[in-house]
């Protein structure tokens, strides 16, 4: 009996090596894995040809789905008058929240998301009703129609008003490590800070859009622009009271998603599917920008504050902080948000001793949502104004105080959470950086051209800054980190793969593609990754936590190793080969005294009776988490880098301009260079954008004012870096057994985006002759960098 290899698939880790280096394929030789191959759509969205949702071909007979909105912030429904919007032309159907078979609750995890309004109003264009019509045209104008009285009253839009009603949409939570206030009493130098941190409109080039086709079982197909295929499944089969069985979700791709598309698109398909099984038509709803806008929910606010207690080195001695994100009408995922944002208070550093308090505050706005980096950039805002300001006030440089604080070895890698830190390369990133960027050589001359300003009353100043991550990766709701595949081989050699992750162009599908095809040893061309069906691959997760390839890549990979054990197996019994001697390389498997080409093999086993089909599944390993404790370790491992800005700032007028941005990026052994820098500098656009011109504004009636592109400035391509410089960490210290050692990308790069508000408080430093701390809240906007201007040169007067 010859001895066969062990290809057994993994439930909780990848199979090889684990000392940090890529995986060495078992029986194959080729691998795909490491190339910068392009995005397997790219051709197909240049030319659009790629099809979204509303490019599907629409059955005959489909209608238009819209929704009535309503025009206060905060009320009572008392009726609603809606015989001219059932009268209107082209209308077919309408509804109201009496008209739902099922749940009308759908929110994702609490509830407090009703559909459609039956009472109580919480939000300004909160959906009272909706219209199905002939067209979309008829549709919208119908939903103008409807009459509504409601009882008003004042809503509540502010922290302040919150606070006075005591008003939360979920209890406040803390992490404690140590005794931060003795610890704050003995410090030598003690600090305050304040901080107020914007949020940000997800602003995807396809909004929400949906379309539901009636099935023959009584079922409906819906086709979705969700990153939470089975989550829209779950809440259709409650909505229209149906078993889960008969609700298909279909998603191939989104045209951009951020997190709004998590929890957030499922509304629309609700209330498609609804009106689809109603009518026993097809119908589509699709937001205009304007609606899209004001209907979903943004990255949280946050009103940060903290005392920060240090020593004469700089050195971080206690912090006691308090974050309080505003969340909007209802819970929908904001738990889980503030506690990743309190997760990542710490950032980079190092906190002996720390208590930090998360608050949940309800608003009278559209209940707040997932934004990429899910609450973690809010919390790091935090830790980098910690660094800046205790370097102003010892006179150092804001590095010198970073690099002293950064998380080491030993008694220093404790987390507030009481998880410990490894597997980071902080010192080593920095390091590098520090000399690829010329930091202190522009230091030096940054200092002087500014002084030599001040001295001679100058326009313009300039700010430099670099500033760390360390993003922790996993979802924190343990239950979610997993994940299944499905992948059929057929017998000309080509390979179907259908996985859980969503296609919203950051790529997923094509590194999927690259981990089949490395597994056997075939070119790209071979594998088809197909769209996300909730009928092939059940109980899915959302695309997020920046987990879609590490979880989905290891249940692909998982899903061809059953398969290809068989088809090793059938060589060994054919051929008499040694198991450990047969290659896949090239599209060709061969041992010492054959080789046949892989359709070849296919077929063979498909004659010998074998099954070229398998279902693959992966949990994510080691993770755990006492909420109630507030100790463990949600994350699986930390994802780092480090990027260094430079701003010049016109001090008449508060505009800037971003000169140069060098950023260095740990991705571990990188699947797909390409896509990772990529994802590094569309990640930081986004993320400079939140810090500086992406502004939301609410009037006083809890309407949204900055609805679309002339009033909400999100960067163009004229604010890119005019130098700007991405480069992959090498050799990087991946400790974890992460598919193919490689790191996830999603989310980790838009806090390199800090680094740009870090500088332009540095330039407005400098501006005030290296003597008053600027406050500068976010976004950054020239409003606000000339008001904090003003602020530092009334203080040189004053002194004077």
């Amino acid at each position: 009996m010859r001895k066969l290899p062990k290809l057994t698939p993994q439930k909780s880790a990848s199979v090889g090596p684990t000392n940090g280096h890529a995986a060495q394929n078992l029986n194959t030789t080729t691998t795909t894995i490491g190339k910068p191959s392009p995005h397997e759509s790219a051709k197909l969205h240049l030319t659009g040809a790629a099809l979204y949702i509303d490019d599907i071909p629409t059955p005959v007979g489909c209608l238009h789905a819209y929704v009535g909105m309503a025009n206060v912030a905060c009320g009572l429904l008392k009726s609603q008058n809606l015989s001219s919007v059932a009268s209107a032309l082209g209308v077919v159907d309408v509804i109201t929240a009496k008209d739902v078979p099922g749940h009308i609750d759908i929110g994702p995890v609490f509830g407090g998301d009703p559909l459609l309004v039956e009472e109580q109003i919480n939000y300004f264009g909160q959906p009272l009703f909706a219209v199905a019509a002939i067209s979309r045209d008829a549709a919208r104008k119908a939903a103008l129609l409807g009459h509504a009285v409601i009882d008003s009253t004042p809503p509540l839009l502010s922290l302040e008003q919150a606070q006075i009603n005591n008003k939360k949409v979920r209890p406040s939570h803390s992490l404690v490590k140590g005794d931060s206030a003795v610890a704050l009493q003995k410090s030598m130098h003690r600090l305050t800070i304040d901080q107020q941190v914007g949020g940000q409109e997800h602003y995807y080039l396809e909004g929400q859009v949906c379309l539901a086709i009636p099935q023959e079982n009584g079922g409906v197909l819906v086709h979705s622009s969700s990153q939470h295929p089975s989550e829209v499944q779950k809440l259709v089969a409650e909505v229209l009271a149906l078993a889960m069985h008969k609700v298909v979700v279909d998603t191939r791709r989104m045209g951009g998603g951020f997190g709004g598309k998590e929890t957030q698109a499922a509304q629309w398909a609700c209330l498609a599917a609804l009106l689809a099984v109603r009518n026993q038509k097809a119908v589509k709803l699709r937001l205009a920008r304007s609606d899209d806008m004001a209907l979903t929910g943004k990255r949280h606010p946050f009103v940060n504050q903290a005392q920060v207690g240090f020593d004469d080195a700089g050195r971080i001695t206690a912090v006691s902080a308090e974050l309080n994100g505003l969340c909007g009408s209802s819970a929908d995922l904001s738990d889980a948000i503030v506690d990743r944002a309190m997760f990542h208070t710490d950032n980079a550093y190092y906190l002996p001793a720390a208590t930090i308090t998360g608050h949940r505050w309800f608003q009278n706005t559209v209940s707040n949502t997932a934004f990429r980096g899910f609450g973690g950039p809010q919390g790091m805002m935090l830790a980098e104004q910690m660094m800046d300001d205790v370097a102003r006030t010892l006179g150092k440089d804001p590095l010198l105080i970073r690099q002293t604080n950064l998380y080491g070895q030993h008694e220093r890698n404790l987390t507030p959470y009481h998880q410990i830190v490894k597997g980071v390369d902080l010192e080593r990133i920095i390091d590098e950086l520090v000399e690829s960027s010329e930091y202190w050589a522009r230091r030096q001359a940054i200092r002087s051209f500014n002084k030599n300003a001040l001295k001679h009353g100058g326009r313009y100043v300039k700010g430099l800054a670099l500033t760390p991550v360390k993003f922790g990766i996993s979802f924190t709701a343990m239950f979610l980190n997993q994940a299944g595949a499905l992948v059929h081989i057929y017998t000309d050699g080509t390979v179907q793969v259908s996985h859980g992750g969503t296609e919203m162009g950051q790529g997923l599908y094509t590194k999927i593609a690259q981990v089949v095809a490395a597994e056997l040893g075939l070119p790209l061309e071979s594998i088809e990754v197909t769209s996300t069906r909730t009928d092939k691959v059940p109980n899915t997760s959302p695309t997020a936590a920046s987990s879609g390839t590490d979880l989905n890549g290891q249940a692909a990979r998982n899903a061809v190793l059953t398969i290809k054990q068989r088809l090793i197996e059938h060589i060994v019994a054919t051929y008499q080969a040694d198991a450990e001697a047969i290659i896949f390389n090239d599209g060709l498997v061969s041992w010492p005294s054959h080789s046949l080409a892989f359709a070849e093999l296919t077929q063979e086993a498909y004659m010998a009776r074998i099954s070229m089909s398998a279902t693959g599944y992966y949990r994510t390993p080691k993770i755990h988490y006492d909420r109630q404790k507030a100790k463990g370790n949600p994350f699986f491992y930390f994802s780092c880098g480090a990027s260094v800005s430079e701003v010049e700032v016109d001090t008449f007028t508060g505009t800037y301009t971003v000169a140069r941005v060098d950023i260095l990026h740990d991705v571990g052994e990188s699947i797909n260079p390409a896509i990772d820098v990529g994802q590094i500098e569309g990640g930081f656009i986004q993320g400079m954008g939140w810090l500086t011109t992406e502004e939301l504004v609410w009037g006083q009636d809890g309407r949204l004012q900055t609805n679309g592109g002339a009033s909400y400035k999100i960067p163009a391509v004229g604010d890119t870096p005019k130098q700007f410089n991405v480069a992959l960490l090498k050799n990087s210290k991946n400790h974890e057994a992460t598919i193919y050692h490689s790191k996830a990308v999603g989310e980790p790069p838009l806090m390199h985006g800090i680094s740009v508000w870090s500088a332009l408080r540095d330039a407005i430093w400098a501006a005030g002759d290296e003597q008053t701390n600027p406050q500068l809240n976010t976004p950054a906007t020239p409003e606000r960098v000339l008001w904090a201007l003003e602020a530092v040169k009334a203080s040189i007067v004053g002194r004077a």
